[in-house]
């Protein structure tokens, strides 16, 4: 490393990498996409898989218990995640930036402040687990199934105190292009949850507070992993030690954690309010199953355009620390275009394969044959939703991620929840037309966010992350040792 490369003065110098043709840029730009986005991919499949066994599980128990597991982990897991990611994408944003302007020992003071933040957020969040039935029941789930997910929410509570830890350690890791071993982590914390859920339910017969419990295991298990490949070598760089600097600066990170949280979780609870919806509906306990398992393959499918989330996240943000204004405008370009051509490819194989889609969750006749009869309208969202993660990563490499959280609000709520209504109430379309209301609403997110792109001002934004930078560098606070 050179000396000057730690002078934040150079930070002043623009960089620009505009060496060569169309094609070699377009190929260069898509190697460093992928370089993040395939581990980022591979990983958050992995750990959503590690939900989707369980479910898989807990459907061949009963229905009662997967429609129990099933709404605590797409309505209450699904709010505090989102939540819980958002307000992680922060990080992304200050680690992205740190790491592109080469102030490497930011990145960990920046951790440690997550921790701090995303933590205490994760305790006022309990609640939402410990008066779940209640909660349910004011929503409209029957008796029964309310009952049974206020159960199963009480023993996902060490789940949810797993997210401020993975989650950040993840997006630590991801704005240094460290994400070979948090695919390696993953993927060994899903092929030792298959075998721990097989010998809980079949071997030991423990149901399902024991399918719950491995969730949980799983997670704290993948946070244990990254821990100590952080702390024991892995980023000699970037991580220091444990530093009082952490508790410097909470309120300025708690605000853009805020927006970056209220960012996802407006996004995710949006089409949870399907499976709410659905405890009104006629034979209520098949109706949840049916959108549950739509909700988890649509879920499953968004872990690919979520790995190019973080991806371009961390590209735009790398890109805009090291003042390349028009390299964050080329990457944006790249990410989104690829992510488009594997939303067409995986909304092929729902229209092709929907007749099988339900047999991975359950053996219920009545369950298979209403997702089969909602495959469409899934095909659909997992197309629209191929563009829009991206776009929003774009905004989190920038730091805008409170823009999203307002566009979030008008698109969802005040259009696709509306016009969902009158389809599924006032047409009587049920569950069919709110669903394709809410399809109108990610139709308008989508096209604002394109044009919230297209007309960005990305020397502005690089400039921006320049004084940014240059403040946080300058504090005496920062470099007391």
């Amino acid at each position: 490393m050179r000396e000057d490369e730690d002078d934040p003065l150079t930070l002043l110098i623009p960089h620009h990498q505009e060496d060569g043709n169309l094609i070699e840029r377009t190929w260069s730009e898509s190697k460093k996409l992928w370089q993040v986005a395939a581990p980022s991919i591979f990983s958050r499949l992995a750990m959503f898989s590690v939900t989707v066994v369980t479910q898989s599980f807990a459907g061949h128990l009963s229905d009662l218990d997967l429609a129990a597991i099933s709404i605590a982990t797409t309505v209450i897991i699904a709010i505090t995640f989102g939540f819980m990611l958002g307000m992680a994408s922060a990080l992304e944003t200050l680690c992205g930036q740190a790491y592109g302007a080469k102030q490497y020992h930011m990145l960990g003071t920046y951790l440690q402040r997550s921790w701090v933040v995303l933590f205490l957020c994760a305790v006022l969040l309990l609640p939402l687990f410990v008066f779940a039935t209640p909660l349910l029941k004011l929503m409209g789930q029957s008796e029964v199934v309310a009952e049974q997910t206020g159960l199963v929410a009480l023993w996902l509570i060490p789940f949810h105190l797993s997210f401020p830890f993975q989650l950040t350690l993840q997006r630590f890791l991801q704005s240094q292009r460290k994400t070979g071993v948090i695919a390696w982590v993953s993927g060994g914390v899903l092929a030792l949850h298959v075998f721990v859920s097989w010998v809980f339910v079949y071997e030991l017969r423990i149901g399902i507070v024991g399918t719950a419990l491995t969730i949980g295991f799983a997670w704290w298990l993948s946070v244990l992993g990254l821990f100590v490949y952080t702390v024991c070598g892995g980023c000699s760089e970037t991580w220091t030690g444990f530093s009082a600097q952490a508790f410097v600066g909470l309120w300025d990170f708690f605000k853009l954690s805020l927006a970056s949280g209220f960012m996802l979780l407006l996004e995710n609870f949006y089409f949870r309010v399907l499976v709410i919806v659905s405890g009104y509906m006629h034979n209520t306990k098949i109706a949840v199953d049916a959108l549950s398992i739509c909700m988890s393959i649509y879920a499953w499918e968004s872990m690919i355009p979520l790995g190019f989330l973080a991806a371009v996240g961390v590209r735009v943000a790398n890109e805009l620390g090291a003042s390349n204004a028009k390299g964050a405008k080329f990457a944006t370009t790249v990410s989104v275009l690829t992510s488009l051509a594997v939303g067409l490819l995986f909304c092929l194989i729902i229209i092709v394969f929907h007749e099988k889609l339900a047999m991975i969750f359950t053996s219920s006749i009545p369950v298979i044959a209403m997702v089969n009869d909602l495959s469409v309208l899934l095909a659909f969202t997992i197309l629209l939703n191929c563009i829009q993660p991206v776009l929003s990563g774009v905004a989190i490499g920038s730091g805008r991620q409170a823009i999203v959280a307002i566009v979030n609000i008008g698109s969802y709520y005040l259009v696709g929840m509306p016009v969902g209504v009158v389809l599924g109430w006032l047409l009587m379309f049920g569950i069919k037309g709110m669903w394709a209301g809410m399809i109108c609403g990610t139709v308008v997110q989508t096209l604002i966010l394109i044009i919230i792109t297209m007309r960005c001002d990305w020397e502005k934004e690089a400039e921006r992350a320049r004084i940014h930078i240059t403040k946080d560098t300058a504090s005496p606070l920062i470099f007391a040792q």
